[in-house]
């Protein structure tokens, strides 16, 4: 039998579908994300929550013409089914496949790029305000959920829309409760009411009729508006968003299609900001999902009978960071750890559990997050942020102000740095070097194993002062955590072995890669000094200048950005001392990197051992004793 998605090519075949029709194609749609999603991984949960929220809103727009922005965009993969690119799901979050995020390069559909939340208001209100600059006609809808509304970006966005009272909607997808009985009957009488073009007008007749009547006029007429306004505080949900100058429409049923179109068709011919609340539950249509909503938030590949994942779980850096700082706080109950609503992500849901007083997840606030612990390390208390590279980009001002300036103990857990692969260039933490090395009175250590990274740990609590560690996304390189830790010697790096050729200096991710290309040096007879950095800020300067005068040929290797990264330290340290000393730098050129699996990503920007070997061959031929190496050959075009 011949299914409905199957007619499904752009928005505007929706248009032909009753609601029994829309409510089957709701159930295809949850059919094909469990499958895509299974094989390809992503974000799951969200995604089975807002099926019928997006079809509903692409029956009644007409996008690309009316244009819908997502927020924070993990949400937007049945939107992009919806919208001509069903056929690719399963190169979902693949190398050189469909995005996981909204992405304007990939369809006339995605509005606007999105993959850090919050923001997706502020573009919004941009866009219907140069749409009536240019005295264009179409709606524009921000779709954010319940969690991104928690950044005060939103906040901001939601008092300028409410002062300059242009047409605009906002849909709050909110899936962190479940449909109550404020959705019933009273509800939706008072919502179809209020959604009514002729509430507005009856508002405004009521009021001037009263300011005309004799022995009534604007005092008796102020009064009646004052009971009017506490009768809507006693009746009316969502006061919040009215006195910021919205119209409130809600709580509505999130998956009830005949309910979310009408409120829809509705809100479209309403004049100035709208808001609609719509419940919605994640992982909704699959079992496992609903279960375990933060499980299936993101998911790697899995099996769709049990919900398990497919892949054998090997300890990540996430985990070490977990179990360090959970022990550690067993030790010392000065320790208090904050997160920007990771908590699993971080490695955190143990310690929330074991020191919930101690526990302080912020929502997605993380300027909020770095200037509260600023405050806790001011009142004696040693709080541990722990926060993703690529988010942790959005609190520079506060590290800089509230915590290094005050020369405070904070010690920030940099989860994601580098590459992280599928989720792609919003996600990549690939700037942190650079942002973070020329702050005053930081620390900053990068580990280059899991046994490392708990020394690391175990030195931050140790530096009266700033500390941040960046590490990796996802296991390690195998290296067992021994139970001993040691104290490290703040901005020493690690001689792994002496040569008279080359020095390699690898910082983090990239001292596995420098591993391998000093083997590939070996094979063919050329002697490298390798060494592993461990410090980013202090630079361990002496160690390099004895490399520098040891072997005149230098390669540095970091899997951050080369602009302003480590080896562009490596390069002013040296000069600052006049050492004339060749050197080449590896790290990620000035591009921001699509997604892909990692080992892909280093292919494509010839950052894999072989490609590095090669350019350093290619940059010092006389390395060659008497021609004997035979130059490496990869096709450039295997990826």
């Amino acid at each position: 039998m011949p299914k409905i998605i199957d007619r499904i090519n752009s928005p505007r075949d929706l248009k032909a579908l009753n609601l029994s029709m829309m409510n089957q194609l709701a159930s295809e749609i949850r059919e094909l994300l469990v499958n895509t999603v299974s094989q390809c991984g992503g974000h799951l949960a969200p995604n089975l929550g807002v099926v019928e929220l997006t079809l509903a809103l692409h029956y009644v727009f007409d996008s690309p013409h009316d244009k819908i922005i997502w927020d924070v965009g993990h949400q937007s993969y049945v939107h992009k089914i919806l919208t001509g690119r069903k056929d690719k799901m399963p190169t979902l979050r693949q190398y050189g496949g469909l995005s996981g995020f909204p992405k304007y390069e990939e369809s006339e559909h995605d509005v606007f790029n999105t993959g850090h939340s919050s923001t997706s208001i502020s573009a919004a209100l941009g866009i219907a305000l140069a749409r009536d600059l240019k005295r264009e006609k179409y709606s524009v809808i921000a779709v954010i959920g319940d969690g991104a509304l928690t950044g005060g970006m939103a906040f901001e966005a939601l008092n300028h829309a409410g002062h300059k009272g242009t047409d605009l909607i906002v849909v709050l997808n909110d899936n962190e409760m479940s449909i109550s009985k404020n959705v019933g009957a009273l509800s939706g009488y008072l919502n179809r009411l209020r959604s009514e073009p002729s509430y507005t007008r009856t508002k405004e007749e009521i009021e001037m009729v009263l300011n005309k009547i004799p022995g009534i006029g604007p005092n008796i007429a102020r009064a009646a508006g004052r009971f009017k306004d506490m009768v809507k505080y006693i009746m009316v949900p969502g006061v919040f968003f009215e006195e910021l100058g919205f119209t409130y429409i809600g709580p509505i049923n999130g998956h009830d299609l005949n309910e979310l179109t009408l409120v829809f068709s509705n809100a479209r011919k309403m004049k100035g900001p709208v808001l609609i609340h719509a419940i919605t539950e994640k992982g909704c249509g699959y079992e496992p999902a609903r279960r375990n909503p933060d499980v299936f938030h993101g998911v790697g590949p899995f099996n769709i009978d049990t919900g398990s994942p497919l892949k054998k779980k090997v300890k990540t850096y996430t985990e070490i960071f977990g179990e360090f700082i959970t022990a550690k706080a067993k030790e010392d109950d000065k320790i208090v750890a904050i997160t920007a609503a990771m908590t699993s992500g971080t490695g955190l849901t143990d310690f929330a559990k074991k020191f919930p007083d101690r526990f302080f997840d912020v929502g997605i606030c993380e300027q909020h997050a770095v200037t509260m612990a600023a405050g806790m390390a001011r009142n004696g208390l040693k709080p541990v942020v722990a926060i993703y590279s690529t988010f942790l980009q959005r609190a520079y001002d506060q590290i800089i102000h509230d915590v290094a300036l005050q020369n405070l103990p904070v010690i920030f857990a940099i989860d994601r740095a580098g590459l992280v692969g599928e989720d792609g260039p919003t996600h990549h933490g690939i700037f942190d070097i650079s942002y973070l090395r020329s702050i005053p009175n930081l620390v900053l250590m990068a580990p280059s194993d899991e046994n490392e990274f708990a020394d690391m740990l175990h030195t931050a609590f140790a530096v009266n002062g700033p500390v941040a560690i960046r590490y990796p996304r996802g296991a390690g390189e195998g290296v067992p955590v021994a139970d001993k830790r040691n104290l490290l010697e703040i901005g020493r790096g690690l001689v792994i072995k002496k040569g008279k050729d080359l020095g390699i200096i690898g910082i983090g991710r990239g001292m596995s890669l420098a591993r391998d290309v000093a083997e590939l040096m070996k094979e063919k007879g050329i002697s490298v000094y390798l060494t592993d950095a461990r410090f980013i800020k202090p630079l361990d300067v002496e160690l390099f200048i004895d490399m520098a005068d040891s072997v005149k040929r230098l390669v540095t290797i970091e899997d951050n950005c080369l602009a302003g990264g480590f080896g562009s330290a490596v390069v002013e340290a040296l000069a600052d001392y006049n050492k004339q000393t060749d050197i080449m730098r590896i790290g990620i050129p000035d591009e921001f990197v699509e997604h892909g699996k990692v080992e892909v990503l280093w292919e494509y920007l010839n950052m894999d051992p072989e490609s590095i070997a090669e350019k350093i061959i290619n940059r010092w031929p006389e390395l060659l004793n008497n021609n004997t190496w035979e130059l490496l050959k990869f096709d450039q075009n295997q990826t």
